[in-house]
């Protein structure tokens, strides 16, 4: 039987530090999925992930168990995407204008419906793209996302409608044919 994160956490606080490179493994695919949907480029994805589970491993001794480890993990994720998407937002503005198609070599040839997406959620504003993966892609519920990131559950609602809304105008006609 795995052991659950809580028991990985009293573990790596007693200094089995492998059993921190067990959560890192259980949580990474999703950590990087999410990073690459919110930042569109898979080597700003990997580096805002492994900046999250430094961040993490340093801050260990701030967790309180009665919060569930993958939230606060998220949490770290979702507040390391945001800086460094405007880092990036920043040095955009001052060099050269970013190309939001993200690169999808890893994916195969059929991908091409998965590349509009991609193309389509960065068209998103940052917050609605962020409460629209939290919500349907990493199925969180809307008072963990509102433990994630600060914002109000109302907040969160109407950001994901506004998301919706937007997502269904830029994909609208993908399936007339």
């Amino acid at each position: 039987m795995d052991p659950t994160d809580e028991d990985l956490v009293r573990r790596v606080r007693a200094g089995e530090l492998d059993s921190f490179t067990t959560l890192v493994h259980r949580y990474y695919p999703r950590c990087l999925r999410f990073g690459l949907r919110m930042l569109g480029e898979r080597a700003d994805a990997e580096e805002a992930v492994q900046d999250a589970f430094l961040r993490a491993y340093r801050s260990l001794d701030r967790y309180e168990e009665r919060d569930r480890f993958g939230s606060w993990m998220f949490q770290i994720l979702a507040n390391q995407c945001r800086t460094l998407g405007a880092k990036r937002r920043r040095r955009e503005r001052t060099f050269v204008p970013y190309d939001v198609v993200a690169d999808f070599s890893d994916q195969p040839a059929d991908g091409f419906l998965a590349a509009e997406l991609q193309r389509a959620l960065m068209q998103l504003a940052p917050d609605h793209r962020e409460a629209l993966l939290l919500k349907f892609v990493e199925d969180h519920s809307y008072e963990d996302m509102a433990e994630m990131t600060g914002v109000g559950v109302s907040a969160l609602k109407m950001r994901v409608k506004r998301a919706r809304e937007q997502l269904r105008t830029l994909t609208r006609g993908w399936y007339d044919a």
